[in-house]
Order: structure tokens, then sequence, then C-alpha cells
């Protein structure tokens, strides 16, 4: 038995289309959807024309593999950052996080994903050959490997520290462990560990 439709092919192509955003789901689409179209003057007309523009002007840096609309991009450009200090991170969305939080102002690097041999995704399939050439330049002092704390993101960074081994570059990562405002009663076991091995002096 086929669904019924409940609206015309221009409406339907439009939730579909919705529900491949991350975080939409069919339901949520179809709620996106009918929140568009209610707000047609105010979000869905400006939002369609915002689409369209960045469509022509999105680029990626060819530089750290941000997404901006200048290439060079806007952090790469930035005077005020620290060029010695690079922080490496697996997708644009974490370096969004990154500065967001606005703790630090140096420069990135993306490599586009993580190391994965079961899904077939080597070295060659990431931008480390970049972030090699980048460090091969003598500028950069430091290396902060912010991947995630993955299986893949942790065979990510040791590949990585061993493809710069004997360069005269300082390799850190994030701290792993207890969250800020976290409680311990409600953490699993492999984050309490890492808590304690990267314990500091208080």
């Amino acid at each position: 038995m086929s669904s019924k439709r409940i609206a015309g092919p221009e409406i339907e192509r439009l939730i579909q289309l919705l529900a491949k955003v991350p975080g939409l789901g069919p339901r949520s689409a179809r709620r996106a959807a009918l929140h568009l179209i209610k707000k047609k003057e105010q979000l869905f007309v400006p939002l369609a024309g915002a689409m369209v523009e960045a469509v022509d002007k999105v680029r990626v840096c060819s530089t750290c593999g941000n997404v901006d609309t200048v290439d060079p991009c806007t952090i790469c450009t930035d005077p005020r950052r620290d060029p010695s200090v690079l922080i490496v991170v697996e997708d644009v969305a974490d370096l969004w996080a990154l500065e967001r939080a606005g703790a630090m102002n140096a420069r990135y690097h993306v490599l586009g994903g993580t190391l994965s041999p079961l899904d077939g995704i080597g070295p060659d399939d990431l931008n480390i050959a970049g972030l090699i050439q980048r460090l091969a330049e003598g500028s950069i002092s430091e290396v902060i490997l912010a991947v995630n704390a993955t299986v893949e993101g942790q065979t990510t960074a040791h590949y990585i520290t061993d493809q710069i081994d004997g360069m005269d570059v300082k390799v850190t990562r994030l701290a792993h462990g207890v969250p800020v405002g976290g409680e311990l009663d409600y953490l699993d076991e492999g984050t309490l560990a890492a808590a304690l091995k990267s314990r500091t002096v208080f």
C-alpha cells in the first residue's frame, strides 16, 4: 500500500531535502517546512535568497580547509592570530565549535575526517599531506591535536604524531576527562580513567 501524498510535489520535495539535514528526521522536516511556508515573507524568501547566494560564493580554504566565502579564509588571513600555533581538527564543525569557545587565538588545519581502514579511509583520503607541508615551512612551533576521543580520532592523532616525528614542533592534545560541571557518579568508566591519567597539580 503506497503512502498518501499530503501536499504537492514541490512541498514534498522540500520536506525530503530538509530530512537529509543532520538533526532533522522526516517528522522534524515536515514541521520545519510548515514553519517556513507559514513565515514565507519573513523567513522562507530570505532563506532561499541566502542559500542561492551561498552556493555561488562558498569556498573551501586552500590553506586550512575551512569553509568561507574567500580563499584563503578569514581565519588564515587574520593578522591578530598567533601563526606559531596550529590546531588540527577533524571537520569544519569542530573548528567552528572551538571558535565559539574563544579559548585560543590560533590558526587551524582541517583534516576532513579520520583514518578508518574498515571504511576504506586512509592517509591519502585526508588532508594530512597539506598539514606536513605547512609544518615543513618552519613557522609553526606547536600543533594541538584537537581530534575526537574515539578510536578513529586517536588512531589519526598517533599517525600524525609519527609523521611529524623529528620536526622541531611541540605536539599537544586536548585534555580528556571530567567535564566542567560534571558529577563523577554520572560519568562512564572510560572518561573517569582518562581523567585520572590526565590529572594535574591542584
